[in-house]
């Protein structure tokens, strides 16, 4: 018996379109009758495997879990990628971009609306089609989605209790996203992961992009951890922003999940 992955289309009403949904069902997930906790992610097409992958690598997710035998069920949302800077970004791109980039940016401003086409309308569609655990919910993002994720995780703290996140583009919305961390009540998220590489800009870039992404990701550490003290953050040195780097710590999109066999 294998593990399964299903592909179907959702009408996401919150943007009037359809959109591609992946779902990972383990091995034991057909042999019995228990509930699983459930991981959603965003930038669907890079999460499985390399074929459908934009830029050809992802993280091998299905091999991973199928190799691992995790009792998890993984939920991913295909990105749409002329949106993909809007529906990532709760906010429109602030002062830090033009800093960063040398130009202000119109992009983002449609995360909220995301979000609420998850906890609305898909999360409800994935707890009455599977066996999940309703309570036992996490999400991870890389790059603009962990800005989004750290956002679900504060706007809906008793849902996504725990998060994940790889090489956060936070400085496409760094103001608002520091301001609403502050602003936030985290009691309830159980563990929360974050992580940079200290090569972000890449190999050809000048250090000061590498040097200002890896400080974007410390000053929303350093907010996260005045309100949950076992926030995770790990520097990984010469790590660059591909997922060639990505997929080397994707062990940590599970640390959560607890054995249920």
């Amino acid at each position: 018996m294998r593990a399964l992955l299903e592909k179907f289309s959702v009408h996401m009403n919150v943007f009037n379109q359809e959109r591609i949904i992946r779902v990972y069902l383990p091995v034991s997930y057909q042999e019995g009758e228990n509930n699983y906790p459930v991981l959603y992610m965003h930038d669907g097409q890079n999460v499985f495997d390399d074929s459908e992958a934009i830029g050809g690598v992802s993280l091998k997710l299905k091999s991973y879990l199928d190799k691992n035998e995790l009792d998890v069920i993984v939920v991913v949302i295909d990105q749409n990628s002329e949106e993909r800077f809007n529906e990532y970004s709760p906010w429109v791109d602030g002062e830090y971009v033009k800093k960063l980039l040398g130009q202000a940016s119109s992009l983002g401003g449609k995360g909220k609306q995301y979000m609420d086409f998850i906890v609305h309308e898909l999360k409800p569609l994935i707890d009455e089609k599977y066996r999940t655990k309703k309570d036992y919910t996490a999400m991870a993002g890389i790059s603009l989605g962990g800005l989004i994720t750290t956002y679900a995780a504060c706007k809906y703290p008793e849902i996504f209790k725990h998060i994940i996140i790889f090489s956060s583009a936070f400085y496409r919305n760094q103001e608002d996203i520091e301001n609403l961390i502050k602003e936030s009540d985290l009691s309830l998220i159980e563990s929360f992961y974050m992580d940079c590489g200290t090569r972000e800009g890449g190999e050809s870039e000048n250090d000061n992009i590498c040097r200002e992404f890896l400080t974007t990701n410390q000053r929303v550490y350093n907010i996260l951890r005045e309100k949950l003290p076992t926030t995770r953050f790990e520097i990984i040195k010469n790590a660059s922003h591909g997922y060639v780097y990505f997929k080397e710590r994707r062990a940590e999109l599970f640390t959560f999940v607890k054995k249920i066999r």
